[in-house]
């Protein structure tokens, strides 16, 4: 199998996947694995990157993101430009809210406010949020565990939300290695 790390868009091809240091013809869904790939030094990946089928639905580097937020412990206003650590998976990553879209009721998910000032304590919203570094996100309806995450702030949780939309950056210049290339070719 072949498989791109995502944001980098490194592909390369599993050599053997193995569980408890026991070589396994396939993993299921929920198993604990470890896998080995061919020609990728462990400098080439960072915490928080995604492993993906490069056939199906590759995972790429998100430019820009919009998510339903719900501000729970914050001691003032947030407003556009605010750029908290947000950890969503395995990523620990500084966001900028870039545009507060609108304010919506926690409950029902109405509109209350088309680009409000600020969100407070308990107010919820649909925040557009760019990366300061590559990260790698997807919507929540698609794939939940890289679609949920929590702000945190001041050593604290200031709020959580899901992501709605993903805008996703091209990956032009990604690294192949050899074998990836040869198997992508059969």
């Amino acid at each position: 199998m072949v498989v791109t790390f995502g944001p980098t868009g490194l592909t390369t091809e599993v050599k053997s996947v193995e569980m408890h240091h026991e070589a396994m013809q396939e993993a299921l869904p929920g198993d604990n694995v470890g896998f080995n790939v061919k020609n990728v030094a462990v400098k080439d990946l960072k915490r928080g990157y995604v492993a993906s089928n490069s056939k199906d639905d590759p995972a790429k580097e998100a430019a820009n993101f919009t998510s339903q937020v719900i501000i729970m412990n914050h001691p003032g206003q947030i407003g556009n430009g605010y750029a908290p650590v947000l950890d969503c998976h395995t990523s620990h990553i500084v966001v900028k809210f870039a545009e507060l879209v609108t304010k919506i009721d926690r409950r029902s998910g109405k509109e209350l406010e088309k680009e409000p000032k600020f969100l407070k304590n308990g107010d919820a919203g649909l925040v557009k949020m760019v990366p300061t570094k590559p990260m790698v996100v997807e919507t929540f309806s698609e794939y939940p565990p890289l679609g949920r995450f929590a702000v945190r702030d001041m050593r604290q949780t200031v709020a959580v939300g899901v992501i709605k939309n993903v805008e996703k950056k091209d990956p032009s210049g990604a690294k192949v290695t050899k074998a990836a290339a040869k198997k992508g070719a059969k």
